[in-house]
Parts: structure tokens; C-alpha cells; sequence
């Protein structure tokens, strides 16, 4: 065999071989790949990537090369396997550092919502956007809009006392909580219910009667209640009369505190006694009677109603009370169903929220005597 027919062979061979070989080559920091065609020259492929690189169309780079659209698509399609997929669209008005500025405000608490976060951010761009450019920028964030939650308001002084209440008790088992008895006093009204409700509805849907809770200006009625709860479920609840004083408040203590520490199953000589810092707790005459009852009564942090199991637990007996298909008549038949559902509270549900202190008091920590979640 003849030199010239032997490497006339070799290269048909290689020819056959790239067909179905992929050829990486690198053009600055992008790579491409060469897909060889049995109709197409390495060469002209190069030639076709190098016009596509350039930034030519595929009608101009058939143009060009007096190839088929179809064919420059084919290799077109083959130089963007290796390329990051883009969505479609007008690119962002907001430059990657604009959207971090946007970002940063938000979630260091400078700005709150999506209309301040435009005036800031038309402030330093050239070119104002709109407040829906800066929502998309925040939904594409992961970041949603919701209703600020209402939390006490926290001072350094609170913050500080805060954190060493839960650093006192932090290494206290649910076993110590156990020897807790957890009191405090909520509204309950006869019509629309403080407690948190919750509808779906579909967008667009107009007002209605399923979808608001009705409220009254006068006449409404709601009375006032004191309960009390340990781990072996709830203690006796009074009615608050009027506006309650510390005489009133050290009467409820005294018909109905002793007796729910022996329902309880307390040893007298191990109950704590938890209240909040409300001045007719911490009265003179209040001191008084836990000394001479020989209650230990829990050094409470003031505004902490976060720590207070029993907090949700008058959210759980509301809830209840919503479940009824008619509003009560008058607050006798409110106070009737109250003393039912109070009834009716297992000590298991009890059981369950006390055994969220060692949380609760880790999250303050956490938080640096700061708000948490519950």
C-alpha cells in the first residue's frame, strides 16, 4: 500500500472515529463542544462555532457559511449543552449588588417593607424601578411578606433580666418545672373571640360572612378570668369582677390557690408559684399572704410572657369556645361554657406545654434575652 493511500485511509478513520467523540476545546473561560458531522468539515464546524462565539445569529452564521439554519442550530444546540440555562425575559433592572443592598436593609431592620426598600434603593441608582421590581427581588430571595407579629416591648433592662432568668434555670429538667404552678389572667369575649382564626380563600373572593369574625361596638360583653394550671392539669378558675385590685386579686388567691396546689398533687412544702410582674401581684399585701401561706413564689422576668406555658393554653380553651355554632346569649352563659371547657382540658395538654420549658428557656438564651417564637 502507497504512502499517499495509507494516510488517506488513517484519515478517513479518524473521520469516522469524531463522529461520535466529543472534542472539548476552551476559548478564554467558556468551553464548547465539537459534535463532527458526516457532511461537515472539522473545519467548517470551527468555523461556524467561532461566528456563534462571536456573537452572530444562526441566520447569520448560515448566511455565512451557506450552511442550512437547521445545521447551525444542531451545532448551536451542542455549544450550549455545557452552559448555564438562563429563564427568559428581560434581564433584572437590579444589578446583583443592588439586590444585596435591598437584602441587607431588610434583614438588619433598617427598612420593613417593599415600598421603603424602593426609595432607598432609588436613592444610589441611576435609573429608578418600581416598588413590584423590588418585591420580585425579594421574593427571588426566598422572602415573604407577613403581619409583624406583637411582642412586649423589650428594653436593655428586661433583655439583662431576661437572660439571667434563663441562665438560672437552665440546667432545671422538666422534672423541676414539674413543682411549677402556672397562673395569670386573660379577657375572654362573648362575640369574636381574641384567638387567632384562619380562613382560605380564593383571590379575588369579595367580603363575606366566612371570611370575617363579627364584632359588636356595645353590647358585646367579655368577662375577665384567673386560672391556674400544673403538670397534673388544670387548677380552679375564678371570675375577675370588675377591675381587679390587689384585695381582689389576694381573695382569688386565697379561695382558690391552696386548694388547686392539693388537687394538683403538689407537696405543699416543694410548689413554686409563678405570676407575672403586674402590681397588684407584686403588691404589699399580695407579699404578704404568700409569706404567710408559705408559698415560694418564682422570681419572674418582667415581660415575659413567652415563658409562660399557660399562655397557650387560654389559647386552646378559646379555640374551644369558637367551635360553638351560636355566640353566648349574655356572660352567664359565656361563663357557663368556660367552666366546661376548662373542664374538659386534659393534663396531657398540660403535660405538653410545660415540657417546652427547658426550650423556651434555651430560645432566650439563644436569643440574648431577646423576643422568641412562642
Amino acid at each position: 500500500m502507497s504512502p499517499k493511500k495509507s494516510e488517506k485511509n488513517l484519515v478517513n478513520s479518524l473521520y469516522l472515529f469524531l463522529q461520535f467523540v466529543t472534542v472539548t476545546t476552551c476559548d478564554n473561560t467558556a468551553f464548547c463542544h465539537i459534535i463532527t458531522m458526516k457532511s461537515i468539515s472539522v473545519a467548517r464546524q470551527q468555523n461556524v462555532i467561532s461566528l456563534l462565539l462571536s456573537g452572530h445569529s444562526i441566520c447569520k452564521v448560515a448566511s455565512i457559511t451557506g450552511l442550512g439554519k437547521s445545521t447551525v442550530g444542531e451545532i448551536s444546540q451542542k455549544l450550549e449543552m455545557d452552559k448555564e440555562n438562563h429563564p427568559g425575559g428581560h434581564p433584572s433592572k437590579l444589578s446583583p449588588t443592588d439586590q444585596r443592598r435591598i437584602i441587607n436593609q431588610i434583614t438588619t431592620g433598617k427598612i420593613d417593607n417593599a415600598v421603603q426598600a424602593t426609595d432607598f434603593i432609588n436613592s444610589i441608582i441611576p435609573t429608578p424601578v418600581s416598588t413590584q421590581t423590588v418585591r420580585n427581588c425579594l421574593k427571588n430571595h426566598n422572602m415573604k411578606a407577613v403581619v409583624k407579629a406583637k411582642k412586649p416591648l423589650l428594653k436593655a433592662s428586661h433583655r439583662k433580666r431576661r437572660m439571667e432568668f434563663a441562665l438560672h434555670h437552665q440546667n432545671w429538667t422538666v422534672e423541676d418545672w414539674k413543682r411549677v404552678i402556672w397562673s395569670d389572667e386573660t379577657k375572654i369575649n362573648r362575640i369574636g373571640s381574641d384567638g387567632h382564626q384562619y380562613v382560605w380563600k380564593q383571590a379575588g373572593e369579595s367580603i363575606s360572612d366566612r371570611t370575617t369574625i363579627p364584632t359588636v361596638k356595645f353590647g358585646g360583653g367579655n368577662i375577665m378570668v384567673w386560672g391556674c394550671m400544673g403538670w397534673n392539669g388544670v387548677g380552679m378558675l375564678a371570675e375577675v369582677e370588675g377591675r381587679m385590685d390587689a384585695k381582689q386579686y389576694v381573695d382569688i388567691l386565697e379561695q382558690h390557690l391552696p386548694q388547686s396546689i392539693t388537687d394538683l398533687e403538689i407537696p405543699e412544702d416543694e410548689a413554686i408559684f409563678q405570676q407575672d410582674n403586674d402590681p397588684k401581684h407584686t403588691s404589699k399585701l399580695a407579699q404578704t399572704w404568700f409569706k404567710d401561706q408559705k408559698i415560694t413564689v418564682l422570681d419572674w422576668p418582667a415581660q415575659s410572657p413567652d415563658l409562660n406555658p399557660i399562655e397557650h393554653l387560654w389559647e386552646h380553651l378559646k379555640s374551644q369556645l369558637h367551635k360553638y355554632p351560636e355566640p353566648p346569649k349574655g356572660v352567664w352563659e359565656l361563663w357557663d361554657r368556660l367552666v366546661v371547657e376548662w373542664g374538659k382540658i386534659k393534663d396531657e395538654e398540660c403535660q405538653r406545654l410545660i415540657e417546652s420549658m427547658p426550650r423556651r428557656i434555651e430560645a432566650v438564651i439563644k436569643a440574648k434575652g431577646g423576643h422568641t417564637k412562642y
